[in-house]
């Protein structure tokens, strides 16, 4: 038995293969269905909706289906892309033992104790046929793979055989099937449409299980008097063959091999047994210590067996597939059939050799495990594992291999491992010596050589020499002078491959490889996650090698990547030009073709042979964000920019190349203010002031624009600089400006403006401005400050500079070694050079006074009037403060999208489908379907506390309707209503129209801020619950508004929190230490400015009052900060601060430090400081102390506290992020902490844990990149679509064609890399962060590019 996959679970009742994915569902004892990939190794799903143990479980072939039965009576259909039961079939009146997918019609059998089989219609959801006829319990029944037949077995000791094609003939439609019900019921007991064909009568005891051969007429059975039956049909009768005996208790359950003459059992004697059909023998016996077994199931196209036990299941083969073989120039020779096989690669013509076993030995296991072949001596070895290991010698005839005819008594020998090392030399490990025989061709031991290791293999390693192979290393030992020529730490080797030219060798492990040269010296190491199969090397020195589902190549440096997909694994025996030669698990020859472009251009680079590289760059059709990525990395940009065709990745690579006038063109492109700011970096540091003038202008950063103009000498723009500041009230700017002009004047009157009046007297005096000087002397009065004496005072004027204006002397670069050859490949038209340069000296658009708009909230509320007094609350409750009234700030509207109704068309209903398109819980509501909605948001941000949701949900569904009455004898129709969308196909179903949007929360946001500034508390509050409440059961478009989203939770939370201490501030009048603490507390609160000074004036307040000086001069001093406008607030806030300063000293003690950091709890509003635990909400993200946690969250009141959560989505853009992305992000993060690894000794180097976070990071990029390019695709088309609106021909142009080709290409190329960087992480990043959702995302790409061609 060769093991595959293990599991360790409650007891498996029922087991069903995948006939295409590496799946495995398993029906457990507890009720639960689970659903794995044996190939990784990880658990993919988990079904639980099954009240008690689920006995039976089937996979349909083609559909994302399976069908589950258990003893809660009930048949459960489901969709397992969708998560969820689709329906449920009832009928059955006690336990149900099996059930299965007929492999062509849409029926369902089952088995029930309730002594009956039904058969069922799952499109049409009925039961078409109830076969009664047993007397007790059923305990399996199952269709025939080609003909209409059942076979059920039952604990009335009998097997029967059904005939359904009656029923086959019938019609299953669902309209028929509703008008046979009145049918159905005369036909429970004895109906006509299947009847028994047979009664197998034969065993003492009940029969459990019972199963056809899948092409020959005949049936096994196995039952609770410990015997397997074999039992043939004919056309006529049905009659016992043969007893098998052997097994110690009951037969649980018993089948044929597909593809051998066998039989294979398993029982409650904890043992699975193998029996030959042809000698009615047993073959093999697998036991387990503890565990009785209860189900076997088969693999419907793969040799693959699986069995469940008490504590799990077992996927399992029973015998090695990979073809023994062994290359030797131009031919090959291996091992099929019983035969030994010769292939000449040239002609592509295989032969017969000769018999390599006697008739009559057939046993598992004992096919040869290696094949060994010398070319002079035209001899053979073969090694395999009978008699615990042994090899045979023959001698093939050159005449016979045309006929492979010729029989011959081969020269055996005890060793498991054998090889030759020379002409007419073998060597052969005797492993209870640790020696090596070395034999001559007539099986004579001509020499001993004792080994260096314990050794439990041997390959060869060149004339004299053998590779040995020990658990944790490889030695190379020369037999002849017994030296060890050296020695390689490796994990455990499997197969080597010498290159042709014996200088290097690849050593492959399970899920590793290993380059060496050939003494053993390390070049590279790769590291698989899927499990390594075979390989060769090709004649240019490169590793080409298969997984289970790729060809993979390797280069010299250990760059790797993938060549080709796989659908089945195959074996590699030699490579040749663009032709991968292999052999299939069934032994037959392949020659497969491929593209090396791809390795041939990295080698190429890698030996730095750059002739080849530009014939390549020149003819060859490179491309991908993983081949730009590699140049880049290779310190190539200048090569890569002229593969790449979007504009981000064309201003990276030149901004990394130093190619300005490329960087500028895809920033114009991009127009971005990040890219103009790398950009405007990059320029100046080349010295090239005008692009640096013109990256300034376009991102509006004047500071940075003011200082390049003092840098360059520019007054003229300077001075237009400081005529800006002034009309955007930029005070600071304007004091800049004017210092770098050296006005003197205006530096006077800028200070005067602001307030400070000494420092302008100063000014103005220092600088001789004398009757400026007096004027504001008389203001100051007594006040006017004294100067220094025998100080002489100098005119602060920036120095005059060498160059003004004009770029500086630029650094000479010599071309690359690619420039020259590339200039006429991808060069950039004369005419847009010329365009690019005649920009530079766009001038900076003044704005007039009148056109300055307040941006921001901060200004708003800033130059507002005063806030209205609020009688009720009291408002802010400060003594004898007017506060400024908020004025309405401008802003464009966002307008909510238009909902259009769309006539319905006849099929499912469209909540049915918003439910199955969507993952949003809006969407879910909106189709009136809350159950589903709560999960998600549970699922999302942990909600749990739903009621104050409850109003919103019945508004969005009601708001998602529309109710039609045509006539008043008419039904009332409800119809749906969509999201218009300009680029939807008419015949496709849009998503649901939504009352909640995210332009009606913006409005809120700003009510609340005005209720805030008006000190309407309660009514703020409120509003900004609503807005939490909301923020769940909105849906936005772009990443962009996601991030709105998720920045206005955070804003909202902050006001929420500081309301409600304010509020509970107010309550507790009889606890003066307690209001204080909460004051200050209010003012850590992330609030806008104007009302964050607001709360330091009411902290500043309460604290002098209650003679806590040193805190209210915190207070005030944070409040002078803020610059606040209200002269009154400023004046109070310096008084209070200078009496502070007099009596530094706090009557009480408060539970505040404004030194050390610290958040507020929401619950029990005490700090949380810098290094104490602490716990947060899954949604609003509030802190609270450990002991609030599984606790609702004070702050929203709808989630739990510590709750997990994958996070909130609210847009379809976030859905298109795998799972295994998050798991990969969440695992790196963990590397990263060195929490993952705790327990692992054999990671704890950093050079893997590096190689780990290297490899994860480049995946994690990739699949980012592969999504953008996606989307480039995506905004390609709906631009087209536009364009054809108003084209006559309704054609692509070529010139949209092309670009959508280019994306998906790159996105194709993308998933591959990252699956690339996905293998290369190795382990620790366990199978289950991996499976095909990659694989599937090329495909789908690959037939989407299909179809746009």
């Amino acid at each position: 038995m060769l093991t595959k996959f293990e599991t360790k679970s409650n007891r498996v009742k029922g087991l069903s293969f995948h006939c295409k994915r590496p799946w495995i569902l398993a029906s457990l004892h507890s009720g639960v269905i689970q659903l794995w990939d044996y190939r990784m190794g990880t658990l993919i799903d988990r079904f639980d909706e099954h009240d008690g143990p689920v006995r039976g479980v089937d996979f349909h072939r083609s559909q994302p289906l399976f069908v589950s039965g258990g003893d809660d009576y009930k048949i459960k259909v489901w969709n397992y892309k969708l998560h969820r039961c689709l329906f449920t079939l009832l009928g059955h009146l006690d336990y149900i033992r099996t059930v299965q997918f007929h492999h062509e019609n849409p029926w369902i059998v089952s088995a029930s104790d309730d002594q009956t089989i039904r058969i069922w219609n799952w499109q049409s959801r009925t039961c078409i046929s109830v076969l009664t006829g047993h007397n007790h319990y059923v305990m399996c029944a199952s269709f025939h793979p080609k003909e209409d037949l059942v076979v059920s077995a039952s604990l009335d000791q009998t097997v029967r055989v059904w005939d359904t094609a009656a029923l086959r003939k019938k019609t299953v439609s669902p309209a028929d099937d509703i008008m046979r019900l009145g049918q159905l019921n005369g036909d429970l007991f004895g109906g006509i449409d299947a009847v028994v064909k047979y009664v197998l009568e034969g065993h003492d005891r009940g029969v459990n299980w019972a199963s056809f051969h899948p092409t020959l007429p005949l049936i096994v059975s196995g039952a609770d008097d410990r015997q397997v039956k074999l039992w043939r049909m004919n056309d006529t009768k049905a009659w016992e063959v043969d007893t098998l005996r052997g097994h110690m208790n009951n037969v649980s359950s018993v089948m044929f091999h597909a593809k051998q003459d066998i039989i294979v059992s398993n029982s409650e004697d904890k043992s699975i047994r193998v029996w030959d059909v042809t000698k009615r023998t047993g073959l093999q016996t697998f036991r387990r210590e503890h565990d009785r077994f209860w189900i076997l199931a088969a693999h419907p196209e793969m040799n693959l067996l699986a069995a469940g036990h008490d504590s799990g299941m077992i996927v399992f083969k029973l015998e090695r597939e990979r073809p023994a073989f062994a290359v030797s120039g131009d031919s090959l020779f291996y091992a099929k059939d019983r035969f030994l096989r010769f292939f000449e690669y040239s002609s592509q013509k295989e032969n017969q050799v000769i018999p390599i076993r006697r008739p009559g030995t057939t046993s598992l296991n004992q096919s040869p495990r290696t094949l060994s072949y010398s070319p002079t001596e035209n001899a053979v070895l073969l090694c395999s594992d009978v008699d615990g290991g042994s090899y045979e010698l023959y001698i093939t005839p050159k005449d016979s291999f045309s006929r492979g005819d010729t029989v011959q008594e081969a020269k055996r020998g005890a060793g498991g491992s054998a090889v030759f090392i020379a002409r007419n030399r073998f060597a052969v490990l005797d492993k209870s010596t640790n020696q090596v025989l070395v034999k001559n061709l007539k099986n004579e031991v001509v020499k001993k050589s004792g080994l260096p290791i314990a050794t439990d293999a041997i390959f060869y390693a060149g004339t004299g020499n053998v590779l040995c192979r020990a658990e944790d290393r490889v030695v190379i030992f020369d037999l002849q002078q017994r030296l060890v020529i050296g020695e390689l730490p490796t994990p455990f080797v499997k197969y080597v491959v010498w290159s042709n030219d014996m200088e290097t060798v690849a050593l492959l492990s399970k899920h590793a490889i290993v380059i060496a040269n050939k003494k053993l010296v390390h070049q590279c190491t790769l590291h698989e996650t899927i499990r390594v199969k075979s390989g060769a090397w090709d004649d240019n020195g490169v590793f080409i090698y298969s997984t289970l589902n790729h060809f993979k190549y390797c280069l010299p440096n250990g760059d790797s990547g993938i060549i080709k997909t796989l659908e089945v694994p195959l074996y590699i025996t030699k490579v040749s030009g663009n032709t991968i030669f292999c052999l299939d698990r069934d032994g037959k020859n392949r020659a497969i073709a491929i593209d090396a472009t791809e390795y041939m251009f990295k080698l190429s680079l890698f030996k730095k042979r750059y002739d080849h590289v530009m014939s390549m760059i020149r003819n060859s059709q490179l491309c991908g964000q993983a081949m730009i990525a590699y140049l880049q990395q290779k310190g190539f940009p200048e090569v890569a920019l002229h593969f790449v065709k979007d504009e981000r990745t064309r201003f990276n690579l030149a901004l990394e190349s130093g190619n300005i006038q490329i960087a500028v063109a895809s920033a114009k492109e991009i127009d971005e203010k990040d890219h103009w700011y790398r950009l405007g970096v990059e320029a100046l540091r080349q010295g090239n002031a005008g692009i640096v003038e013109y990256a300034y202008q376009r991102t509006k950063n004047f500071e940075r624009l003011s200082f390049l103009y003092l840098i360059t000498g520019n007054l003229e723009k300077l001075s237009k600089m400081l005529k800006i500041a002034e009309v955007k009230n930029d005070v600071m700017g304007q004091f800049h400006n004017a210092l770098y002009l050296g006005d003197i004047q205006e530096r006077v009157k800028i200070l005067e403006t602001a307030g400070q009046t000494p420092l302008a007297y100063i000014t103005a005096k220092v600088h001789g401005l004398e009757e400026v000087a007096e004027r504001l002397a008389a203001e100051l009065g007594d006040n006017v400050p004294s100067l220094p004496e025998g100080k002489v005072p100098s005119l602060l004027t920036p120095p005059t500079p060498i160059t003004c204006s004009g770029d500086w002397p630029l650094l000479r670069v010599m071309k690359g070694i690619f420039e020259g050859g590339l200039e006429n490949t991808a060069r950039m038209d004369d005419d847009e050079e010329e365009a690019a340069e005649g920009d530079w000296g766009e001038e900076l658009e003044m704005v007039d006074a009148d056109g300055i708009q307040n941006a921001d909230v901060t200004a708003a509320l800033e130059d507002g009037e005063a806030a209205e007094d609020n009688e009720e609350e009291g408002g802010w409750d400060l003594e004898d403060l007017d506060l400024p009234q908020e004025a309405d700030t401008p802003k464009a509207s966002v307008t909510a999208r238009s909902s259009v109704f769309v006539a319905p068309t006849p099929g499912m209903p469209v909540s049915h489908i918003w439910t199955q398109k969507s993952s949003l819980a809006a969407e879910h509501v909106a189709a009136g379907n809350f159950d589903t909605a709560m999960r998600l948001l549970h699922r999302q941000i942990g909600i749990k506390n739903f009621a104050p949701l409850k109003s919103m949900f019945l508004d969005l569904y009601t708001g998602s309707q529309s109710y039609l009455r045509a006539m008043s004898a008419t039904a009332v129709v409800a119809l749906a209503v969509e999201r218009w969308n300009e680029s939807a196909s008419p015949n496709v179903r849009g998503a649901p129209a939504l009352i909640f949007n995210f332009a009606e929360l913006e409005e809120k946001l700003k009510a609340g801020y005005k209720a805030t500034t008006a000190g309407k508390f309660t009514e703020a509050l409120k509003l900004f619950l609503t807005i939490l409440h909301t923020i769940p059961l909105i849906v936005v478009e772009s990443r962009r508004e996601v991030d709105e989203v998720k920045e206005l939770i955070i804003i909202v939370k902050e006001y929420v929190q500081g309301l409600q201490m304010e509020l509970k501030r107010r309550e507790m009048k009889d606890d003066p230490v307690r209001q204080q603490e909460l004051a200050a507390y209010f003012t850590h609160c992330n609030l806008q400015t104007p009302h964050l000074r607001l709360a330091l004036l009411n902290a500043m307040t309460v604290c002098y009052k209650a003679k806590n000086f040193a805190t209210a001069a915190n207070f005030a001093r944070r409040l002078l900060e803020t610059n606040p406008p209200v002269e009154n607030h400023a004046k109070t806030a310096r008084q209070v601060l200078a009496a502070s300063e007099r009596n530094m000293t706090d009557a009480t003690q408060l539970s505040y430090d404004f030194r050390n950091p610290f958040v507020v709890c929401g619950a029990t509003y005490v700090p949380i400081y810098r290094g104490q635990k602490d716990v947060s909400c899954p949604y609003c993200s509030a802190r609270f102390v450990p002991a609030q946690e599984g606790q609702i969250c004070a702050v929203c009141g709808l989630a739990v506290v510590g709750a997990d959560a994958s996070g909130l989505i609210c847009s379809s853009s976030q859905i298109r992020h795998s799972p295994q992305i998050t798991i990969l992000r969440v695992l790196k993060s963990l590397v990263e902490e060195g929490t993952f690894i705790a327990s692992k000794d054999e990671l704890k180097n950093p050079s893997t844990l590096d190689q780990m976070k290297s490899s994860l990071d480049t995946c994690i990029q990739n699949y980012d990149k592969a999504i953008a390019s996606l989307d480039t695709a995506k905004e390609a088309c709906k631009a087209c679509d536009k364009d054809k609106d108003t084209n006559k021909d309704k054609k692509c142009s070529p010139k949209h064609v092309s670009k959508v080709n280019f994306m998906l290409s790159a996105a194709v190329s993308n998933f591959s890399a990252c699956e690339e960087a996905l293998n290369d992480a190795g382990s620790p990043p366990k199978p289950w962060i991996k499976d095909d959702a990659m694989v599937e995302g090329t495909n789908i790409l690959l037939e989407v590019a299909k179809k746009i061609k």
